[in-house]
This record gives structure tokens, C-alpha cells and sequence, in this order.
């Protein structure tokens, strides 16, 4: 399986440019060999290096870079899998940012990538490269969220009219946009899952044979994407969720995601699986084997409600998602906590360091998002920008500084 591997480490060399390049060159064709391309960054005596290639070759590798006494505090940042290359096949490539600018080593790194554009700002290979090129992003001061100071204006977005209920279905999904105030644009849509009344999960969950939920959630997924293909939502993202056990107690469940993913013109890039840990995951073994899975056909990874369930750290430290949604109960009337606010600034800052994606969700109240804005997190979801529409997408309520 295709992998990639991050870590950091400080290198001692005793004649710095020149070891390093020495080093690189011979690394260079003995990477060829193994079909691993490595990407080395050094700031000084600091680097990130990024290894891709087959699983078993890349874990020899790094197990052998630890070993090297010319490494010392070696850390591994990151372990993913994907259906193809973010670098060209080039064995090693060497940018001293002693010798080029950061925006020379950005622009260049950039020139070996083999991902679209659009897929790079939120890939978390490039946040670690780009945070360690450019340092570590200022939090904007708080001073410009000020709730008296916003006011807040409809747009109706391009995806059709509401489709209405649709038969032959078990169920319906609400699509729910999660938004960035700050730049103005749309994240991804969420397809919340509803009874053919507009009941809520629970209540569609309740009704089902309690031996056939599994079953039934994951075929229901299926909906969601036809209402994607429907609706044309072009290069947007969709998320849907996904009860983690799912995974686990249905054969072959990656592989009938993806192929649905597929069958409804799709790109597994453009989709989101969001896990839930509200409810416990026994057989995890199985599980991480299928979040591999998904991870190498190129689908992204969110956990949903952190902070509400049982196992949210200990998630983290086995995987790291690409997003993590914080629990509508820990942001609602954060304004007001210093308990709930401490809280989310140790998240916030967790996420920093993993280069975790964030999202709060259930946001309704202004001063909600202003202080949250002003913690650093910049992705919402919420009844105060959009609510979820039945098979349609409705209108979004962008935030606008008061003249």
C-alpha cells in the first residue's frame, strides 16, 4: 500500500550544507531503488523530511533513519495512505532553507508535486511542509471579532432548487454547508441523514431491526452520493457519516463506498467519512485495516462530535484524521464558559501540531463564532450561517463587518 511518512529531527553534522548534500546524493539513488521518494527540508540543524513508497519499504526505511546516530529526536508526525504519489518518483530531493528563500523552497516543493491544485490546501502532507518552510501562522487578534461589529446577508447558492422527498427510498438526507466566514467560501456540504418523515437519526436508527443498523447505514450512503450526482455540486466535498463499527462488522464496506462514490461521477477526494465517537469501537485492529483502506483509495477522514463519546483521545493518538469536528455541547454559548474555552484552546492547539483540520459545529449565535474565530478556528457549521435542507442545499448567511 502506498504510504507516506513525516517526521522531524535535528541532524549532527559537523559541516552542515556540505554533509547534507552528501548525505542526500548517496540517499538519492538508494531511494530510487526502493521506489521511495523522500523530500528533505533543513532550517539549520532542524528537519522534515517526507518518505513515500510501499508500506513495508517506507517503515525499514524510517526504522533505519532512527537507528542513524546523525539524526537525534526523531518524531514521527504523520503516517497516511493514498491511491497515488504527491511527489514525483525522483528518489531524494534536498531544499536548504539557509541557501533559498521560504517562498523559493514553497514554489519549488510545489513544482515536484503531482496533486491538483485544489486538492493541496487542505492535504495535511503540505500544511506540515508549509508550516515548517513559513513558521507557525499568527492567531489574527481578537480585537476584530467584536459581535456588535458583524451583521449578517443571505446568498443563494448554485445547486438547483430542494428536490423534494424522494421515493423509493429509506431514507432522505439534509444537506448542510460547513463554511469558512473568513474567506467567504463553502468547505464542503454535509448530508445529515433523515426518516422519510424529516425525523431525526435517532429516530430512524430506532426503527430499524437492531441487527441490520450496520447494514443499513452503510447502504443508505449510497443516497447521499446519487443526491450529490443530482445535485451537481462540481468540485465541492461531501461529507456523510458513518457509524465506525460499519467498517468493521460488514464485509467488504470500503469497497462498496468507493465503488458507489464512483458509480454517482464522483472522486474519492471529494469525500469526507465522518466516524462518530459516541459509540464504541471493538475490534479496532479491523478497523485501522479499514482506515487504511479508505485512506489509500483517496477518501478523507473526519471524527464527528469530539469530545461528546468514549474514545477521542485514544483515536487520535492510533490516527490522525484529516478533520475533527468539535461537539456542539463544548461551543455552545462559548462566550459565556471559561471552562468550555479552555478546553477548546487545548484542542485548537493539538490540532496546530497535528495539522488537523478543524470545525465547530452547532454554531447559532454570533458571539459563538467571534470567539471562535478569535481562538483560530476558521471552519463552521451551524443554523447561524445555514440549515440543512431535505435533498436540497438552502441559502447561506455570510458574516459582513458593519460600515
Amino acid at each position: 500500500m502506498l504510504t507516506t511518512l513525516i517526521y522531524r529531527s535535528q541532524l549532527n553534522l559537523s559541516r552542515q550544507s556540505t554533509e547534507l548534500r552528501e548525505l542526500v546524493e548517496r540517499a538519492r539513488g538508494r531511494n530510487a531503488k526502493l521506489n521511495i521518494t523522500g523530500v528533505l527540508l533543513a532550517k539549520g540543524s532542524d528537519v522534515l523530511q517526507i518518505l513515500e513508497g510501499s508500506e513495508e519499504s517506507v517503515v525499514k526505511l524510517f526504522h533505519t533513519i532512527r537507528e542513524d546516530k546523525r539524526h537525534s529526536g526523531v518524531v514521527e508526525l504523520m503516517r497516511d495512505y493514498g491511491p497515488r504519489r504527491r511527489f514525483e518518483n525522483v528518489g531524494m530531493l534536498l531544499f536548504d532553507l539557509q541557501t533559498q528563500s521560504p517562498k523559493e523552497v514553497l514554489q519549488s516543493v510545489l513544482h515536484y508535486s503531482k496533486l491538483e491544485s485544489y486538492l493541496t490546501s487542505d492535504d495535511r502532507v503540505f500544511k506540515f511542509i508549509q508550516t515548517f518552510i513559513m513558521g507557525k501562522r499568527p492567531v489574527p487578534s481578537g480585537a476584530r471579532y467584536i459581535p456588535e461589529k458583524w451583521t449578517l446577508s443571505p446568498e443563494a447558492l448554485p445547486f438547483g432548487e430542494s428536490l423534494g422527498l424522494i421515493a423509493g427510498q429509506s431514507c432522505q438526507f439534509a444537506l448542510q454547508p460547513i463554511v469558512e466566514p473568513s474567506e467567504g467560501k463553502i468547505s464542503s456540504l454535509e448530508a445529515l441523514i433523515r426518516g422519510n418523515d424529516g425525523g431525526s437519526p435517532e429516530h430512524f436508527f430506532s426503527t430499524l431491526d437492531p441487527d441490520k443498523i450496520y447494514e443499513v447505514d452503510l447502504q443508505t450512503k449510497a443516497y447521499a452520493f446519487a443526491l450529490a450526482e443530482k445535485l451537481g455540486i462540481g468540485s465541492h466535498k461531501i461529507a456523510v457519516n458513518l457509524l465506525p463499527m460499519s467498517l468493521v462488522n460488514i464485509p467488504n464496506a470500503v469497497e462498496f463506498l468507493v465503488s458507489e462514490i464512483k458509480k454517482h461521477g464522483l472522486q474519492p477526494e471529494q469525500v469526507v467519512i465522518e466516524v462518530t465517537e459516541n459509540e464504541m469501537i471493538s475490534g479496532f485492529n479491523q478497523f485501522n485495516s479499514a482506515i487504511k483502506q479508505l485512506r489509500g483509495e483517496g477518501v478523507g477522514l473526519a471524527i464527528d462530535d469530539f469530545g461528546s463519546g468514549y474514545a477521542g483521545l485514544s483515536l487520535l493518538t492510533r490516527f490522525q484524521p484529516d478533520k475533527i469536528k468539535i461537539d456542539r455541547e463544548i461551543v455552545s454559548d462559548i462566550h459565556l464558559s471559561g471552562p468550555k474555552q479552555a478546553i477548546v484552546r487545548s484542542i485548537v492547539s493539538c490540532c496546530s501540531d497535528l495539522e488537523i483540520t478543524l470545525v465547530a459545529e452547532g454554531i447559532e449565535k454570533i458571539e459563538e463564532w467571534c470567539w471562535l474565530e478569535s481562538a483560530g478556528i476558521r471552519r463552521f457549521q451551524g443554523f447561524l450561517f445555514a440549515r440543512p435542507q431535505i435533498n436540497g442545499v438552502g441559502d447561506i448567511h455570510w458574516p459582513h463587518l458593519v460600515r
